[in-house]
């Protein structure tokens, strides 16, 4: 019986030691040498344009630069148009990019436009002017103990392009 208690003392302390192991390769692997990814918004798609829901598609390109694969367990994101705060949210999709390699990474976003539809018309009346947008987030990366990635994508629409003829 005490032989019993003890292997199972040191099959417990075996298991202690080999768990800490592996988290501590965690905490190297997003070590010193650790570079954060490049995001980039590389396209934003309509998928529904009704009056009281918008549906839109987000792809943002994800570009590693590590030696090692990175997991991406999710983004925290805030839209906005000019000044005004279209759309945030939170996507909890999981996506690896090889090492040393980029993926997309897509984030649906539902919108209501209809409280800034005045502003939003005014926009629209000159097609060929170009809008500022901005978008600000966080990416969330890596596994146990992982870390946030801030990203901030801004640049400018020309609203005709999305308007059908």
């Amino acid at each position: 019986m005490l032989c019993q208690e003890r292997t199972i003392k040191i099959l417990r302390t075996m298991a202690l030691l080999s768990l800490l192991t592996g988290l501590s390769g965690c905490s190297t692997w997003l070590g010193s040498d650790f570079e954060n990814p490049q995001v980039q918004l590389a396209k934003v798609e309509i998928i529904k344009a009704r009056l009281l829901e918008q549906q839109f598609m987000l792809r943002f390109r994800i570009d590693n630069p590590n030696d090692h694969s990175l997991p991406v367990r999710g983004l925290r994101y805030n839209v906005h148009l000019n000044d005004v705060q279209l759309a945030s949210g939170e996507s909890s999709g999981w996506l690896t990019v090889p090492a040393n390699s980029f993926d997309y990474y897509e984030v649906p976003v539902y919108t209501n436009l209809w409280r800034h539809m005045k502003y939003i018309v005014r926009l629209l009346e000159k097609p060929d002017r170009p809008i500022a947008y901005r978008l600000d987030g966080e990416l969330k990366i890596g596994l146990l103990m992982g870390r946030k990635v801030h990203i901030s994508t801004n640049g400018e629409i020309i609203p005709g392009t999305f308007i059908p003829e």
